[in-house]
């Protein structure tokens, strides 16, 4: 956690603020630990129709508890990166405490995330943008992160959170893709797409109130990392930040889709300089990252194209999403994404998916740098297998071919194994 691992992992790959415009999709506030019950199957978000409800009684649970374990291990196969095989592994815990376990009302619940990485991967060795996102968070070789929020829920199902949270906690919630890193793609592009405005740990307050026809989401928060912090150190000093995002369900010919607008910005008035490896920072007074202010938005679709009446909560379905920013001060102007991923019919504990992304750098930055680095724009392809060999294990087999934004690098294929064990 010293400055020294920071800046290691800094050289290596965009970093967490890169991540995290995707959460606000279709999910609920609820923890990961819930939204992971079940291996393999579908997230299935709150509907707009249909606001969750709290429980008439007290749950039996006043405490749930839920950890999961992955292994990693990966192997550059093409391009210039070198043929090593890594390992690394991630563990997760999730503690989801009731009000009446405190001596409170059971609208109030506490949640508490410790999370450890170990090891190493191929991360920023082909591409900039992470191959491996657990890995890759919360910072680079061995580190520990502690999140801890309180939520406060209504009858009518609007729920305010507020705390320091893992952005990566909500991707699991993303219905047909999944996400969050123990689960579906590993590469950040589709695990957790980026914004480059919001980081993947936060400190603030977040608002979802869903509707009949609609969920909404407003976010307020210090647009700082706060990964490995408390949360209060930085105190909004860079500025304030907000996210504000509408869901609509859609059912197309009886399938469920959910279609999303997400809109993000914040007052800072300079390129998130500890979100970038230090080559791509440009030198004061170059003339980007002074201008105030930034502004993204998103376009999300998430369309079931089969749901298994024999395996309820399963099925298969097409995602997509396109970015746009302002430019400076945020180093992404834009982005896309498109794929495909679910549970076969044969299989209905297995997932599968393939998808390609495309992310280009602000051109201010890409113009700024171009004496120091040639960048382009990063694109590339993945596709993984997941095999269910139990409740409990599941095995991820994964490849990964990345057009690098390093204009020198060429074309590079990277292999992986993912074990997931969950207790």
């Amino acid at each position: 956690m010293g400055a020294a691992r920071q800046n290691s992992q800094r050289r290596k790959c965009l970093p967490g603020a890169l991540g995290l415009a995707a959460l606000l999709l279709a999910g609920s506030m609820s923890s990961p630990a819930a939204a992971q019950e079940t291996a393999g199957q579908q997230p299935s978000p709150p509907t707009a129709a249909a606001p969750p409800q709290l429980p008439a009684s007290p749950p039996a649970q006043p405490v749930k508890t839920r950890v999961l374990f992955s292994q990693f291990v990966d192997l550059p196969v093409s391009g210039d990166a070198d043929d090593t095989l890594r390992y690394g592994g991630k563990f997760d815990a999730y503690f989801d405490i009731n009000g009446s376990a405190l001596g409170v009302d059971d609208s109030i619940s506490v949640h508490i995330h410790p999370e450890f990485k170990y090891g190493e991967s191929a991360d920023g060795r082909i591409g900039l943008i992470p191959t491996n996102t657990l890995l890759f968070y919360p910072d680079d070789g061995e580190s520990f992160d502690l999140n801890v929020n309180v939520t406060k829920r209504w009858q009518s199902g609007t729920s305010l959170t507020v705390g320091k949270v893992n952005v990566l906690d909500l991707a699991a919630q993303l219905p047909v893709v999944g996400g969050g890193g123990h689960e579906g793609f590993m590469n950040l592009a589709m695990a957790l797409p980026p914004s480059a405005i919001i980081p993947e740990s936060i400190t603030g307050a977040l608002l979802t109130v869903p509707t009949k026809g609609a969920l909404y989401r407003l976010w307020v928060f210090d647009p700082d990392i706060q990964s490995e912090r408390t949360g209060f150190e930085t105190a909004f000093g860079s500025g304030v930040a907000f996210l504000g995002s509408v869901t609509v369900p859609v059912k197309i010919g009886g399938r469920q889709g959910y279609y999303a607008l997400k809109l993000a910005g914040s007052t800072r008035s300079e390129i998130a300089a500890e979100s970038l490896p230090p080559v791509l920072v440009p030198a004061p007074g170059s003339g980007f990252g002074d201008r105030k202010g930034e502004f993204s938005a998103v376009l999300a679709a998430y369309q079931f194209i089969e749901q298994y009446a024999e395996a309820p909560g399963k099925g298969w379905g097409i995602f997509g999403q396109v970015y746009l920013s302002n430019g400076d001060p945020t180093f992404l102007d834009r982005s896309g994404l498109i794929g495909i991923s679910g549970n076969p019919r044969a299989r209905p504990q297995d997932r599968f998916g393939i998808a390609w992304f495309r992310y280009s750098l602000s051109d201010g930055l890409v113009d700024t740098l171009a004496a120091r680095l040639a960048l382009e724009d990063e694109q590339g392809v993945e596709a993984f297998y997941t095999l269910g060999l139990s409740r409990n294990f599941r095995l991820t087999f994964d490849v990964q071919v990345i057009d690098s934004a390093v204009s020198a690098r060429s074309t590079g294929v990277i292999t992986g194994l993912r074990l997931t064990t969950s207790f």
